[in-house]
């Protein structure tokens, strides 16, 4: 049967971006310093996740993110103690008024990556 393993994104900063999905979670797993086709990789690894987030970054490819192409989804447990720490570290949360929202109910909230892709952030509970 097939398995997905991993999903590549092409990025500006290879330091930036593995510092902001640390933020969410991920730990820097395998790194390759020149692939093939002279790409730095970094795959990011989450706890009891098989699947990858593949990091990939060559200087000569400048990249710009057009709004809304794709993004990742992430579920946490206790998605009000990441918003909390998300926004002491200075990312951005959208909606903006995530705090009152998450009173209401609403469990579902986005946060941008430095180049552009978006992450939603999802309160995962064990039924899901």
């Amino acid at each position: 049967m097939p398995k997905l393993l991993h999903t590549r994104i092409r990025v500006n900063n290879l330091k930036k971006s593995v510092s902001f999905y640390e933020k969410l979670g991920f730990k820097k797993g395998r790194m390759v310093n020149s692939s093939p086709s002279g790409n730095q990789l970094v795959f990011m690894e989450m706890s009891d996740n098989d699947h990858f987030l593949e990091l990939c970054h060559h200087p000569d490819h400048k990249i710009s993110v057009p709004e809304d192409l794709m993004h990742i989804a992430i579920g946490y447990s206790d998605l009000e103690v990441l918003l909390e720490e998300l926004e002491e570290k200075g990312v951005e949360i959208w909606p903006e008024n995530w705090k009152v929202g998450y009173q209401k109910g609403s469990r579902m909230y986005f946060v941008t990556d430095p180049d552009g892709y978006e992450v939603e952030l999802l309160e995962k509970s064990e039924e899901r």
